[in-house]
């Protein structure tokens, strides 16, 4: 760049910078602004690139044994409306529904969950529906009975129809769901169905409750009549009176097929939207309907239910060989089931 040089005498020599150009600075300036905007930029989208990876974190597949009750998957539950054929919304034509259903193994708590949720005002979850061998005799008439349940054309006395915000029912493993699990999967993601999983923590219990209910079909204890949930204390002290004996030769090879069967149901839904629930849990913390009621995306409000547990008090004195057990689980990885009070 040119300078001016000027000499005032011999011994004085002054250089004077020449006056830089606006437009250079300008342009200093502009290039500044933009290295300063790329790098905002940057930052903005690594913070949004991070929050989107943590939205839709997906819940791995749990042992039995581990305590998950309060993971869920954090996605809000797809939106539908239904057109019956059977009958007219009316007014309730725009009022979205979700749907679910309740993934689970007999007496594990299903049925006193299921009262509860029916217990709120926009819930409608139908039972067991596959316990009728029919509806599930291959994977064809297992779409057909899910596509009439969201359709809200499979009535119960739960439904309440044109208003419904969230429908659905219960579904245990053993009724079809993992023997078509392939297919039943891509249902469930192609018509945005989310499942809630209810497992029982302490399988020793539910083996009790698993006895004592196949008893009771056939001695019938309540006045001739079979009944698998009761609503009073006195027919729950009726049916905990007869003690069943537990096999304790195939004890553990009986607890640990029951465990394996809910990694593998776990497994096998991981990639559907989904919810795992422990009845443990439900039992002594009241906030996990909370999250169960967030999940399915419906107003909170509390829930209820008229049944009264059957089975209470230490398993010592429940189980008739209860000797037995004790020294087959104890020192085993299932020794805590022998103490525990749910």
């Amino acid at each position: 760049m040119a300078e001016y040089i000027c000499v005032l005498n011999k011994d004085t020599l002054i250089i004077k910078p020449s006056k830089k150009s606006p437009l250079f600075l300008r342009t200093i300036v502009l290039l500044f602004a933009m290295v300063c905007g790329v790098y905002i930029c940057t930052i903005c989208i690594k913070q949004i690139s991070s929050v989107t990876k943590m939205n839709i974190q997906v819940i791995g597949s749990p042992s039995p044994d581990t305590n998950i009750g309060t993971q869920q998957e954090p996605q809000i539950p797809i939106l539908h409306y239904p057109k019956p054929q059977t009958f007219s919304r009316g007014e309730c034509t725009q009022n979205p529904v979700r749907f679910f259903v309740i993934l689970s193994m007999q007496r594990s708590g299903s049925g006193w969950f299921e009262t509860l949720l029916n217990s709120h005002i926009n819930v409608s979850s139908n039972g067991e529906i596959f316990s009728a061998i029919e509806r599930r005799k291959n994977i064809s008439t297992i779409i057909q009975t899910l596509e009439k349940v969201y359709n809200l054309d499979f009535f119960t006395s739960a439904s309440k129809n044109e208003c419904s915000a969230a429908v659905g029912f219960k579904w245990m493993l053993n009724q079809g769901l993992i023997e078509h699990h392939e297919e039943i999967v891509e249902y469930f993601k192609h018509r945005g169905i989310s499942a809630i999983f209810l497992f029982r923590r302490n399988l020793l219990r539910r083996m009790v409750s698993v006895l004592a209910n196949s008893y009771d079909r056939y001695a019938k204890l309540l006045n001739g009549t079979h009944k698998s949930h009761v609503h009073s204390q006195q027919e729950a002290t009726t049916l905990s009176s007869y003690k069943p004996v537990i096999n304790s030769t195939s004890l553990i090879t009986d607890l640990r097929e029951v465990g394996s069967a809910a990694v593998k149901a776990l497994e096998y839904f991981n990639s559907t939207r989904h919810i795992v629930l422990y009845y443990e849990d439900l039992v002594t913390n009241c906030t996990k309907l909370k999250d169960v009621q967030e999940f399915l995306g419906i107003p909170r409000m509390k829930l209820t239910s008229r049944q009264v547990k059957i089975h209470k008090g230490p398993l010592s004195d429940i189980v008739e060989n209860w000797n037995d057990v004790n020294k087959t689980l104890s020192g085993t990885e299932y020794e805590s089931f022998l103490r525990s009070d749910y």
